[in-house]
């Protein structure tokens, strides 16, 4: 029997992780005696005639797993990537999947492991569909998929955010000062909360609940009158005022993009309350450095599951994290369902209960 090869793919945003789902894929297919390719730059890889690809096996793979980021690059831009808004599915040209398909079968692969987030997974179904066996595994930081419990890199996240509050604390509190924290988070306010939770935050602002500036103001005042030294904000990128909508900013190449929500926060705050007030915007911090050991093993995890759905041949499907074991789910049933904060769940009733309040 010939030996059995499969290729692997990072697409879209980095995070921490990465590297252990492609050992961990690494480890399972060598006790298979499989051979692993890498695509560089995720999709784009299997585009260049003969593929844009590393051979991925023991030595290449050795010493990676605490670094971030992935030693295959990866990309949201090129010819699989479709600016589309939430919920929304993009489109890949037919020549664009024929070109593909024509250098997936000359490598003589027998299925593609895609790391992704919404968006890469949807290219991946899109594969599916048309005929290549595809397995899917969940990656975003922002932990708002809703087949699956947890993804990798969205603990390392809430370090980030958490290490932060932990800094800004003591600088803040020698100034007596108002401190604001951006976070990411487009949809979902995972890493505000979980990162606020952590860091003893005073105020948490997450786009499941549109916030009141004026309670906001009220609250930092509320704070001063109690003797608190400072008062810490942490919002995520995509929470939005009451009567309001979305921070964007444009880039140089015209494009819109959430973010500068922390600034308006901060200037209203510190206009209405006088207080001097501080913005800090963590951005891609929050993407960059070593995992945490939780985001190892999960992403250990992912890889290894990825290889067993492949030796089970159940193409279509993605890895998923539920009640501690990692299962299989359709892609289909995973993409365009975003998990986003229960406002009346526990977790929110935990904060309030430790006197956060979230603008509302």
């Amino acid at each position: 029997m010939p030996k059995k090869r499969i290729g692997v793919l990072t697409s879209g945003g980095d995070c921490p992780g990465l590297n252990a789902v492609l050992r961990g894929v690494v480890r399972a297919a060598d006790r298979l005696d499989w051979e692993v390719l890498g695509f560089r730059d995720g999709y784009e890889g299997l585009l260049p005639e003969g593929g844009d690809y590393m051979v991925l096996d023991r030595s290449t793979t050795a010493g990676i797993m605490h670094l971030g980021g992935t030693i295959i690059g990866t990309t949201n831009r090129g010819h699989f990537a479709a600016k589309v808004r939430a919920g929304e599915k993009a489109a890949i040209p037919d020549e664009i999947i024929d070109q593909a398909r024509r250098n997936f079968n000359h490598l003589g692969l027998d299925a593609l492991i895609a790391i992704g987030g919404d968006g890469s997974l949807t290219t991946a179904l899109q594969l599916h569909q048309s005929g290549f066996p595809v397995i899917g595994v969940p990656k975003t930081i922002d932990n708002d998929l809703q087949a699956t419990a947890m993804t990798f890199g969205f603990d390392s996240a809430v370090a980030c955010v958490a290490d932060a509050l932990d800094r800004l604390h003591t600088t803040a509190t020698s100034h007596k000062r108002v401190m604001v924290l951006e976070v990411m988070g487009r949809h979902a306010g995972w890493i505000a909360l979980y990162g606020g939770l952590a860091g003893g935050a005073d105020i948490i602002l997450i786009p499941e609940i549109p916030f009141d500036i004026d309670k906001v103001c009220e609250q930092v005042l509320h704070r001063e009158k109690l003797g608190c030294k400072s008062t810490m904000i942490v919002v995520a990128e995509g929470a939005s005022p009451r009567d309001g909508r979305q921070s964007r900013l444009t880039t140089a190449a015209g494009e819109y993009r959430l973010g500068g929500v922390g600034d308006m926060v901060g200037r209203e705050v510190g206009e209405r309350t006088g207080k001097d007030t501080r913005v800090c915007v963590l951005g891609h911090l929050q993407r960059g450095g070593a995992p945490t050991a939780l985001d190892r093993i999960l992403g250990t995890r992912f890889g290894v599951a990825a290889v067993k759905l492949v030796a089970e041949e159940n193409f279509g499907t993605m890895v998923s994290y539920q009640n501690y074991e990692t299962r299989a789910v359709p892609i289909s049933e995973a993409v365009h369902r975003l998990k986003r904060v229960d406002v009346r769940g526990q977790l929110i009733a935990t904060a309030r209960a430790v006197e956060i309040t979230f603008g509302d």
